[in-house]
């Protein structure tokens, strides 16, 4: 899908989270969680070439390295690592400045643990559901501002304002192909069934694409 000025929907949704919404700036830290999705993969490199230093979880060790590829200073096997305990050591104790999460559930009390003074933590789905028991002394004794967002439709004057803002920052990458979509594989049409199978298999990295 194609959004603002013919950015790629995954560009879009980054920015107005991370860069919009959660205002990471250059030299602070993105934690991102799905790291080898689409989204995450467009995270990593967004922020990479903007000048944040980046970290990313992913379910095995060949996506956490695909990750480092993108430009992650540090892959994290979610499977058998702490997330937690390797973004705050290696970052001196202070943690992560922005955080994108697509996970949810236990998910949410750990970012509370790894965000750093005045950190911004941003939800854009709940893989692991939007249900949980958290402490929230967290948020009021590192000052943290938890948020998020849905891909529902916006007006026609926020997604004017964005892609001045994508046009500007985002384009120029897109044209010099620092970044681009991640497509793993495409499948004609016709054999959706079999790109449904490799989706629900967990093995790719960025997207699967359906050709009419």
């Amino acid at each position: 899908m194609i959004e603002a000025g013919g950015i790629p929907e995954n560009f879009f949704t980054v920015w107005t989270n991370v860069f919009d919404r959660a205002g990471l700036k250059p030299g602070e830290t993105l934690l991102v969680h799905g790291g080898s999705s689409g989204i995450g993969t467009s995270a990593i490199m967004m922020a990479h070439h903007l000048g944040s230093r980046v970290f990313a979880t992913a379910g095995s060790a060949d996506k956490c390295r695909a990750c480092e590829a993108l430009g992650a200073q540090r892959g994290i096997n979610y499977r058998d690592e702490d997330f937690v305990a390797i973004v705050k050591a290696q970052t001196d104790g202070k943690g992560a400045n922005v955080i994108l999460d697509m996970v949810g559930g236990d998910y949410v009390s750990r970012n509370l643990a790894v965000a750093a003074m005045h950190g911004r933590i941003v939800q854009i789905a709940f893989l692991k559901g939007s249900k949980v028991e958290v402490d929230l002394l967290p948020v009021m004794m590192k000052r943290l501002t938890l948020t998020g967002s849905t891909l529902r439709p916006r007006s026609v004057a926020e997604k004017a304002e964005i892609a001045r803002a994508l046009e500007a920052k985002v384009w120029p990458l897109l044209a010099q192909g620092k970044i681009r979509p991640q497509i793993y594989k495409t499948f004609p049409l016709a054999e959706a069934a079999e790109a449904h199978r490799l989706m629900e298999s967990s093995t790719h990295v960025g997207k699967i694409m359906l050709v009419p």
